[in-house]
């Protein structure tokens, strides 16, 4: 018998800004749960060496994926839920004890929550990004049935290819093109990140009822954000979606429902480890 916690983690690289553990570890400290939540720094090399040495641990839960492996880690996993087919990349795989490891998708579901919170009811969305976390948030927005849908990407093939495999009859723009006059704008890229070059897009087409949702956390207060904020339009931070992405994998890994009720204590402590 193990005499360790069971635990979960974050893999990723990089992956000291992670803020997974201090929202995973709240909730487990405030259930009472004997576990803990960690990250891991993994390289796009040492990704099948993780696995492989993972899974020979029993007290290992599964773990959450971010950049760069949200596409590479469905070469490892069984993928029941088929999302492979219906978004094109995984955030979270789960190891079920001596069996397969089972690999799914909590970002669409976590990207989600702030608008049908808000009963956000647009019509056109303009996305930015085409990687892992952007293939999850075009899911979510045909899953809102939103009918005007606009890729913008350093790759165009790779924007439209990702729209072609969702099954989208949007279309594909260069990353800095002119936006168009959208409900929604959404950065799923890691531009406007610590350490990374500035999202820098001219937001005068976008309508004064527009959202802005960028998916960046850190930081909190994007170069995005303070644009869109500076012509009064309506923003989402990336907290919205990391802490709802992480509430569907915790009940995955620890088998419990996060205590959402502490979601105003829960902000507050990230909001302090930044400062």
């Amino acid at each position: 018998m193990s005499d360790t916690l069971p635990y979960a983690e974050v893999i990723g690289d990089p992956i000291t800004h992670s803020k997974s553990p201090l929202i995973h570890n709240f909730w487990l400290d405030a259930l009472d749960i004997e576990a803990e939540y960690r990250k891991t720094h993994v390289t796009p090399e040492g990704l099948a060496a993780y696995f492989l040495m993972r899974r020979a641990d029993p007290d290992w839960l599964g773990c959450n994926v971010t950049l760069p492996h949200k596409i590479a880690v469905m070469d490892f996993t069984d993928d029941p839920g088929g999302v492979r087919e219906r978004i094109g990349a995984m955030n979270t795989i789960a190891s079920e004890t001596g069996g397969p490891l089972i690999g799914t998708n909590t970002d669409a579901g976590g990207f989600l929550q702030p608008l049908l919170r808000d009963k956000w009811q647009g019509r056109s969305a303009v996305l930015v990004g085409a990687g892992g976390a952007a293939r999850a948030i075009l899911f979510a927005l045909t899953s809102l049935g939103v009918p005007d849908i606009t890729v913008m990407a350093r790759d165009l093939a790779k924007g439209q290819a990702m729209l072609d495999h969702a099954g989208v009859k949007g279309r594909a723009i260069a990353l800095g093109a002119p936006l168009p006059a959208a409900d929604l704008l959404v950065n799923a890229t890691s531009l406007g990140m610590v350490g990374q070059p500035a999202l820098d897009l001219d937001l005068t087409p976008l309508p004064g009822g527009a959202t802005v949702y960028d998916a960046v956390y850190t930081p909190l207060e994007t170069g995005l954000l303070k644009a869109a904020r500076g012509r009064g339009l309506k923003t989402l931070d990336g907290l919205e979606m990391l802490i709802g992405q992480a509430a569907l994998a915790f009940d995955i890994f620890f088998d419990a429902q996060a205590p959402r009720h502490l979601d105003a204590d829960l902000r507050a402590l990230l909001l302090s480890a930044d400062s």
